[in-house]
């Protein structure tokens, strides 16, 4: 991925260019010192006609971010300290004078549209109304502030003052936190709302990207010139950086996809296009900069897929021998390929390629820009610049259209929502400690929400078709990793210092990068089954050579690839085995999956076979593969459920081995087996519930008293539950009749089970 530049041979502007922006409709505005403000379209073509004189000299601008047609509105810093509202057809809405004491340099509106933030060189911040009534008075200080720009929630600003960045709450009573961030004057800021990450350049002529901590994440080494710019593209999958006559394209990481010397001057400030795939530069030497987006790599399996500045994507597939190129008319805004299909959307239309047939996409109209693509196994959804959320499926049919209160889609990144054979999951914008669950086919959401102690980061929907088996991975603030099923929430952490995660594409098995480790669960419902097993049933391999904060791109079959921080990539590989053990299993054929076993001779595979035979019921194969790694006490219990005479008696068995108590209960009493409820309640020590079944039922009370005197005089107590007392003065205990009536029970069951 590179930048293709283009700029004017001739400037249209006489002189310095201070500010740029793009407006939502994908039309680029210039302010420059000759007090002149002109209009470029998406292609580096300037309007015939200038759309406004400036009397004072701009010192930034901002587009309203929720702004339309007619209602896009601009607002524009002075450098007599004023700032000015202004329409994209050049009229002057509002005009608000004496707004700081000396030249206003930096000028935000907050992310909803709401309010404008301003910071000037009196060393103050305001905040201000949409209607340009002033606020509040955030900082007062003595030096200038060059940047300021609105958290992803608008509830804090994060400036830069002198050699410090500092995130002060907008609310009175809540501590701002300060921390050094460059060895000179930080000239320029930039947070993006969907990765929540900052990056800050300065006179020290380096660039670091930072977490909303303060922790550094990555340091540039020194250049030759100041640094004067930088800003994240909306997607916040990359940044642009700006200095003398230099333009570099950085992924969110910090390392460099390109690097480029326009003869600009230096870029006094940069502007991304809604869609994210043109940044245009302020330069100093009069021009306007384009900076286009080209050579896009994506990578599937065994297929590649790469976008060239022709607006054509040369597809090789390595397996089959196969080239092919695709080409459009129009402008590529946005690709992704997995799961057998690759999605291309143009700047009016998307395009749903098969892997097996290059020849005949379904094709289908966009209204708007699109901006993410987010793919599953059977759908794939598109946000676009309109704040839409759209549901298909692979011929290109509509689906579903999810909405909900508040939800803002460009706070989203493709870490944020999954798709799956039945659900969709995202992270709330508002409120990151929630993912809200939504069906894929209704787009309502659901009545189950998955709440969390902690800010969540990211989020992932395993693939497989069994919406039962439906689980979900997410990694918190804290870098632990957790997995939960998603119709029945039960969150339980599986991992801590992990950097990233994926699932495989094609089976159940999970992977991450912890603690410099691959980590790889074969069989991850075993947490569920028996969390003895998932241990067992987990690979652990070194992986110090990837770094730290690796990034997992894919876990196709057995092959995992790995961003280094670097930007390098690397692969690992895991067992081939689990792969073709889910197969057999999938078939039902757990006599080749022995064989397997037997075969390799590896622990985790038959711990991994052990946990699918439980969960299928097929407890030949469960004993078998128990005894293969030395489980011998709970080969005894699979014996024993397997000699009970009755399927509900079997399967509450099952359920006790799984440790799931209330699902074994529920399933005796639906039965009607109230002596083995009553039993298995007396081996839990649970009394009060073995009683209040026995009374509910009105069967085994004399039982359940003669058990429980049995294990006071075992144990020398005395009786200090109030229920037993009463019921031991009214019931006269024989275990002669106790034993009858249990050896009754057993025989209705055995012939029942007949």
């Amino acid at each position: 991925m590179k930048f293709k530049i283009k700029r004017l041979d001739r400037n249209r502007h006489s002189d310095i260019v201070s500010c740029v922006g793009w407006t939502n409709g994908g039309e680029l505005f210039s302010v420059s010192d000759d007090q002149s403000m002109l209009k470029w379209d998406i292609n580096g073509e300037p309007d015939a006609n200038k759309v406004m004189d400036i009397e004072m000299p701009v010192m930034d601008m901002d587009w309203l971010p929720s702004g339309k047609g007619p209602s896009e509105v601009v607002a524009l810093a002075c450098s007599d300290g004023s700032f000015k509202l202004v329409t994209k057809a050049g009229r002057i809405e509002k005009n608000i004078a004496d707004a700081h004491a000396s030249a206003i340099i930096s000028i935000k509106w907050s992310n909803d549209g709401a309010a404008i933030a301003t910071s000037g060189e009196d060393g103050q911040i305001k905040i201000w109304s949409r209607g340009g009534m002033l606020r509040s008075a955030v900082i007062q200080g003595s030096k200038p502030i060059y940047c300021v720009v609105w958290s992803p929630e608008n509830d804090s600003l994060l400036y830069c003052c002198d050699k410090n960045l500092t995130i002060v709450p907008t609310l009175p009573g809540n501590k701002p936190l300060t921390w050094k961030a460059h060895d000179g004057i930080v000239l320029n800021c930039d947070w993006n709302p969907g990765n929540h990450t900052i990056v800050s350049c300065g006179e020290d002529c380096k660039y670091r990207v930072w977490d909303q901590y303060g922790r550094q994440l990555y340091a540039s080494s020194a250049y030759d010139h100041v640094i004067t710019s930088v800003k994240w593209a909306p997607n916040g999958d990359y940044f642009a950086v700006g200095s003398f006559e230099m333009l570099r394209l950085c992924d969110k990481s910090g390392w460099s996809y390109s690097f480029h010397k326009p003869a600009s001057g230096s870029l006094m400030k940069l502007s991304w296009s809604h869609d994210g795939t043109v940044v245009a530069g302020a330069g100093g030497n009069g021009s306007v900069v384009f900076g286009y987006i080209v050579n896009r790599q994506i990578s599937w399996a065994h297929i590649e897929a790469v976008l060239d500045e022709d607006n054509k994507i040369s597809i090789n597939d390595c397996l089959h021998e196969m080239n092919e190129d695709l080409d459009f008319r129009e402008r590529v805004v946005n690709m992704s390929m997995k799961h057998n299909h690759l999605i291309v959307c143009t700047t009016t239309q998307c395009y749903v390629y098969n892997v097996m047939n290059w020849t005949s996409p379904f094709v289908f109209d966009v209204k708007d820009s699109i901006y993410l693509i987010i793919q599953g196994a059977k759908y794939f959804a598109l946000i676009d610049a309109s704040q839409n959320f759209i549901v298909y499926n692979y011929e290109g049919k509509l689906i579903s259209t999810p909405k909900f209160q508040g939800l803002r889609v460009e706070f989203l990144n493709a870490r944020h929502i999954s798709l799956s054979a039945d659900v969709l999951a995202l992270i709330d914008p508002i409120d990151p400690k929630v993912i809200r669950i939504f069906d894929i086919v209704s787009g309502k959401a659901s009545t189950v929400t998955i709440n969390h102690s902690a800010e969540i980061l990211e989020m992932e929907l395993n693939q497989i078709e069994m919406s039962s088996e439906r689980k979900m991975c997410f990694i918190d603030n804290n870098r632990d990793m957790f997995l939960t099923m998603v119709h029945k929430p039960d969150v339980l952490k599986i991992a801590s210092i992990v950097d990233s995660f994926q699932w495989n594409d094609s089976n159940d098995m999970l992977a991450c990068i912890s603690d410099g480790k691959l980590l790889t669960w074969f069989y991850p419902n075993a947490i569920y089954v028996d969390k003895d097993l998932m241990n067992k049933a987990m690979a652990v391999k070194d992986a110090s050579d990837v770094g730290k904060l690796a990034q997992m791109k894919s876990f196709t079959g057995n092959i995992v690839t790995v961003r280094r921080l670097d930007g390098g990539l690397a692969t690992l590989s895991i067992s081939p085995y689990p792969k073709v053990l889910y197969e057999y299993v999938d078939k039902a054929d757990f006599e080749k999956g022995i064989r397997l076993c037997r075969f390799v001779k590896e622990s985790t595979l038959w711990a991994c076979l052990a946990a699918m035979g439980i969960y299928c019921r097929e407890l030949n194969t469960v004993e078998i593969a128990l005894a293969a790694i030395d489980e011998a006490d709970k080969v005894q219990f699979i014996n024993y459920i397997k000699e009970l005479p009755s399927e509900p008696a079997r399967n509450a068995a099952l359920a006790m081995y799984c440790k799931k108590v209330t699902e074994a209960e529920q399933i005796l009493l639906q039965a009607r087996l109230y002596y083995r409820a009553i039993k298995m309640n007396i081996k839990l020590y649970r009394w009060e519930r073995a009683i209040d079944i026995a009374v509910q039922n009105k069967t085994h009370v004399d039982t359940v008293i003669a058990y429980r005197q049995r294990f006071l005089q075992q144990y020398a107590k005395e009786e200090d539950i109030e229920k037993f007392k009463q019921y031991t003065r009214d019931i006269q205990v024989d275990w002669a009749t106790v034993k009858a009536k249990i050896r009754a029970d057993k025989d209705r069951e055995q012939a029942s089970a007949q």
